[in-house]
């Protein structure tokens, strides 16, 4: 089951773009695509990518501070507690409009 898919443009418009990695606390920046994946009966999330568009526009790719989520549920809560680890308030960054998530 697939939550948020991509769309056909996507990769033209956002992924070949990309120039640069910055950190998710990068300022200014917006988050334009979280991807979670796992398989069924497993219980967590792992990081698939994570996208993001910088003050100037440009696309880049987003480092974050994990690799995988504890949980499948409360992904919000999870993704805030980390923030708060960096002092990021995360909401501003758009993340929680652009998470997908496949679990297959």
């Amino acid at each position: 089951m697939e939550t948020n898919p991509i769309t056909n443009t996507y990769h033209d418009e956002v992924t070949y773009q990309i120039t640069k990695t910055v950190s998710w606390n990068e300022p200014g920046l917006k988050i334009v695509r979280l991807r979670l994946i796992s398989d069924v009966g497993f219980p967590r999330w792992d990081v698939s990518y994570c996208h993001g568009q910088l003050l100037s526009g440009e696309y880049c790719d987003v480092i974050l501070p994990f690799d995988q989520l504890l949980k499948k549920q409360k992904i919000n809560a999870q993704l805030i507690t980390w923030a708060r680890k960096e002092n990021l308030y995360i909401k501003s960054t758009g993340i929680f409009d652009h998470i997908s998530t496949f679990n297959g």
